[in-house]
């Protein structure tokens, strides 16, 4: 469904894209995850047209996004993160308007204007200002105008930033129905939002896609190690003897404070935290020693994400030869 080749985009000597390449296919709802200005919104403003590229390729469905403009443009629905709202309009005029612009008229439009009011769920605000609406219901309105004309992709840039934890929610399972559908990529920094919702992850940082996968692969594929820590009344020779005949544990610290307690933290790179852990337990019980306390940190799709966006090197400044702010500017 989309196709993203050698995406790169400079801003005078700034390299906010490098080299993207991916293929996202039809149906499923994708996240784009990455800390702020690693180069999200750029990629979707290109990816949508509203942005050109310094170099590379998009195609929509088949259509070059800047050779075929209007056809591929035409497959797409995009929120930006601020809503295009019309203040002193209300809901009903303002998609009215946004259904005019795409080419909308008569009995399609006040069908696809009701289909998509109701499937937004502001049926019961059409009637009011958007000025006078909740932030939520401002949102709500934005995708509205994002599903005119019926496109097969939703693009979403941050839907749910300056919501309420309920107004999240529930835009969350909006995204959620319309993945049944078509379908939809949303940016974001927030990495909760993202597992809650997306089937798929491409990870950015410094303009580079550095992992590409669902949620649980990139957790059994990159996850590191993590951490076992645990306490006992047994002596500190019997925990290092105990300890000698579990695998996958290493970087052991064992340390007796004064209230005579053994306190042990150490790290494993098993698969499975809890065949550790399960090792470990029956290990003190086959020696009849207590473990007083046993607290697991598992590795997550967090870790991951830090890992991956602080890891990866920033760009290298401009060559010469490459497109000048002007240029670029000239090209908008």
């Amino acid at each position: 469904m989309i196709k993203v080749e050698h995406l790169t985009k400079y801003y005078g000597d700034f390299l906010a894209v490098d080299d993207l390449t991916f293929e996202i296919d039809e149906g499923h709802v994708y996240g784009f995850l990455g800390p702020n200005g690693a180069g999200k919104t750029t990629t979707m403003n290109i990816m949508t047209g509203c942005l050109s590229a310094s170099s590379g390729h998009v195609s929509i469905g088949g259509f070059d996004i800047f050779e075929d403009a209007d056809k591929a443009k035409r497959l797409i629905g995009y929120l930006p993160e601020q809503p295009p709202l019309y203040m002193s309009e209300t809901p009903e005029e303002y998609l009215r308007f946004v259904g005019e612009a795409k080419g909308l008229r008569g009995e399609e439009l006040a069908q696809q204007m009701e289909s998509v009011m109701r499937q937004v769920r502001i049926e019961g605000v059409k009637g009011r200002r958007i000025s006078a609406l909740s932030k939520g219901y401002k949102q709500r309105v934005g995708i509205a105008q994002a599903l005119l004309g019926n496109p097969k992709v939703i693009i979403l840039d941050e839907p749910t930033v300056g919501l309420d934890p309920l107004q999240i929610i529930e835009i969350r399972d909006l995204i959620r129905q319309l993945g049944q559908t078509h379908t939809v990529i949303l940016s974001s920094h927030i990495l909760s939002e993202v597992q809650a919702i997306c089937e798929k992850i491409l990870i950015i940082a410094h303009g580079r896609l550095v992992a590409f996968d669902t949620p649980d692969r990139l957790e059994r594929s990159l996850l590191g190690t993590s951490e076992i820590a645990f306490t006992t009344d047994a002596r500190t020779d019997q925990v290092r003897s105990i300890l000698a005949g579990v695998p996958n544990v290493f970087d052991v610290k064992i340390s007796q404070p004064e209230d005579g307690l053994v306190r042990a933290q150490m790290q494993t790179n098993a698969k499975n935290i809890y065949d550790t852990s399960r090792e470990l337990f029956f290990a003190f019980a086959k020696r009849e020693l207590p473990l007083l306390e046993l607290n697991l940190k598992k590795a997550s799709l967090e870790d991951i994400f830090i890992e991956l966006t602080e890891g990866a090197p920033a760009p290298e400044p401009a060559e010469a030869g490459q497109p000048s702010a002007e240029s670029e500017a000239n090209d908008q």
